[in-house]
């Protein structure tokens, strides 16, 4: 049964490049290959969520710049609608220049971040439709006004945690799933135990802690426990946190924490053995 997914935060336009290393100062390279794709954490997650069989809508500021049709055209192909936050603003959206390293997956990212352009939006966004909500904290006044709504209509509320935002503690209160990475520290947090603490203070009881290829850290309603990560030839590391965020939308609705966590992380690392952040949904899966 297909399920509505709402996606809030940073809508951008990634131009990536694959290489054979990175260059070096004042130096011309070229490209193995290249794509030009809609990125953003919220966005590809939303790209994800719709490729296992789902409607997604995604929440955010996209505007009325002559670059924007190549957002538009991908989402359409990837069956996501936008609503927009900022339909008539004329600024150039977010874009991203991604370099991704052949021989490792590993990428460089230089990119403009959506926090800087806050939006004050008046959001009459009907969530009747909706059976689950993700925020990757990029639009802060946007989310905590769809949160708290979310929580009153009995609507599941996941942050991507990639990295602390500020007014990411406005959203807190009303989060069911906190999916983080290990690069998520809030204020006066340094080390995994503590981020853990801060978290359940909210009375959030569903946490993971993703570590790349490392184990996922859970704790479920105070148990502690550990997923490992498949390995896989890895190709190319980008979006695999938002493909993974995505995945967990989609199986959270259909089973408990820890499976939710373990089947995202299957789709996660096999997006890693392809080029991009689309190539991996037109590829068969052994």
């Amino acid at each position: 049964m297909r399920k509505h997914g709402l996606f809030i935060g940073m809508i951008t336009l990634d131009l990536i490049y694959l290489v054979e290393q990175m260059p070096n100062r004042n130096q011309k390279i070229a490209a193995l290959s290249s794509t030009i794709a809609a990125g953003g954490p919220a966005t590809n997650a939303a790209v994800a969520f719709s490729h296992l069989g789902n409607d997604a809508t995604l929440l955010g500021a996209v505007g009325a710049h002559q670059v924007n049709h190549l957002i538009l055209a991908d989402l359409q192909q990837c069956g996501v609608t936008i609503a927009d936050l900022a339909p008539t603003r004329i600024d150039s959206p977010p874009v991203s220049s991604i370099i991704v390293t052949q021989s490792t997956g590993e990428r460089a990212v230089v990119a403009m971040n959506a926090i800087k352009s806050p939006l004050n939006a008046s959001l009459s966004m009907n969530l009747d439709e909706v059976d689950i909500v993700l925020i990757d904290g990029h639009q802060i006044e946007a989310s905590v006004t769809i949160s708290q709504r979310a929580k009153q209509q009995g609507i599941p509320v996941v942050i991507d945690g990639g990295s602390w935002k500020p007014g990411f503690d406005q959203v807190l209160p009303w989060v069911d799933y906190a999916i983080c990475s290990a690069n998520f520290y809030p204020p006066d947090c340094h080390r995994s135990e503590q981020v853990l603490s801060y978290l359940a203070k909210w009375g959030i009881s569903q946490i993971a802690i993703t570590r790349g290829e490392g184990a996922i850290e859970v704790v479920s309603e105070g148990v502690k426990s550990a997923i490992a990560v498949p390995k896989v030839e890895v190709i190319d590391t980008l979006g695999a946190g938002d493909i993974f965020h995505g995945a967990f939308c989609h199986f959270i609705l259909q089973s408990d924490f820890f499976s939710a966590l373990t089947e995202a992380a299957k789709i996660a690392a096999y997006s890693c053995q392809f080029f991009g952040t689309r190539e991996w949904m037109s590829a068969k899966r052994g």
